[in-house]
């Protein structure tokens, strides 16, 4: 299945189908589906009756092994092998996504078998940027040398993280993001309670995880940010801390509202948080500017280490202390 916005990429990819690569990388913002893509390729590419533009069809005994998640000249590469969407590539868990060598060399001996059903093998790795250098290293090898009949399909959010050497060897396709209209009529069909704010929150893409308890805890966190203080800032690390999220999760939040915080000083718009407008109108008054770039480069210091096993609360409540100094300076009195 394709998701609406999907088609016209698929048509795009179409065209290629006469001459194949040996790798395409697709690349895209989380929560455009670039994984549902790639399955949905994946599958295309198995199938042994193939349907008008390519459409799996979804009765041969390769569709069905495929849907079974058994076909033997597939695999999936992921540190998440059991998710369902790319969305939950940056789910809320201390668990470090890493995929490491063993793995790679796992796909080498695959790759240098024959065919199941004498035609094409495919092997789907997402994200490409969760391999560490040396798992990446040993699929350079493979993509320089690509064994007959092997088709390799990497999704990458941040493309720039991996090594020059791969994204040269790959075919890039850049998957198109979904306008306003079809993301909240999506969201919507779904039944996802105030979509419009939600998709707002993940800066208009529609692909994310509908966890009603997250989405409390973040406005309980955008409700601290709101009302910056030294005991708030303490209670909000505890609280992230104590439902056990990855610190990625809270460092999202908070890179969010500053840059809203920011542009609306600034130019008076707002992204994520349209129905924080007066409280954000308030607290631009009061920002210190070269406090605020300060804090957003302490955040941006941390975001490699978001998945790592840190001490959240600590790392949090440095952060939060950075936060406070943004509203610290005294303010000029009024004429």
């Amino acid at each position: 299945m394709l998701y609406p916005w999907q088609l016209d990429d698929w048509r795009r990819l179409n065209k290629e189908r006469q001459r194949l690569p040996n790798a395409w990388l697709f690349t895209g913002a989380i929560g455009i589906g670039k994984r549902q893509f790639a399955e949905h390729l994946a599958q295309s590419l198995l199938c042994e009756q193939p349907q008008a533009d390519y459409q799996p069809c979804g009765q041969c005994q390769a569709c069905h092994w495929y849907l079974q998640q058994s076909h033997p000249d597939f695999r999936l590469l992921s540190p998440h092998n059991d998710d369902e969407d790319e969305a939950k590539d940056s789910k809320s868990t201390r668990k470090l996504p890493i995929i490491k060598i063993e793995a790679v060399r796992a796909i080498l001996d695959f790759a240098h078998l024959s065919a199941h059903r004498s035609g094409q093998r495919v092997v789907l790795l997402s994200p490409a940027e969760s391999l560490n250098l040396a798992a990446a290293n040993a699929l350079l090898k493979m993509l320089e040398e690509p064994p007959p009949g092997l088709l390799f399909l990497l999704l990458a959010h941040t493309p720039q993280r991996l090594l020059p050497t791969i994204r040269s060897r790959c075919r890039q396709f850049p998957l198109t993001r979904p306008n306003a209209e079809q993301a909240l009529s999506w969201l919507q069909q779904q039944g996802v309670a105030d979509a419009k704010l939600e998709l707002a929150h993940h800066g208009g893409t529609p692909l994310f995880e509908h966890d009603q308890a997250l989405s409390n805890l973040r406005t309980q966190f955008i409700q601290g940010l709101a009302q910056p203080g030294l005991a708030k800032a303490l209670h909000l690390a505890e609280l992230v801390d104590k439902q056990k999220l990855a610190l990625s999760v809270p460092l999202n939040w908070l890179m969010k509202w500053l840059h809203d915080l920011a542009s609306y000083k600034l130019t008076a718009q707002i992204r994520y948080h349209p129905d924080q407008q007066a409280t954000l109108n308030t607290l631009s008054q009061r920002t210190d500017m070269v406090q605020l770039m300060a804090c957003q480069q302490m955040l941006n210091q941390l975001a490699p280490y978001g998945q790592h096993t840190l001490n959240t609360r600590l790392q949090l409540e440095a952060l939060l202390m950075d936060y406070l100094k943004i509203f610290a300076s005294p303010q000029p009195a009024a004429n």
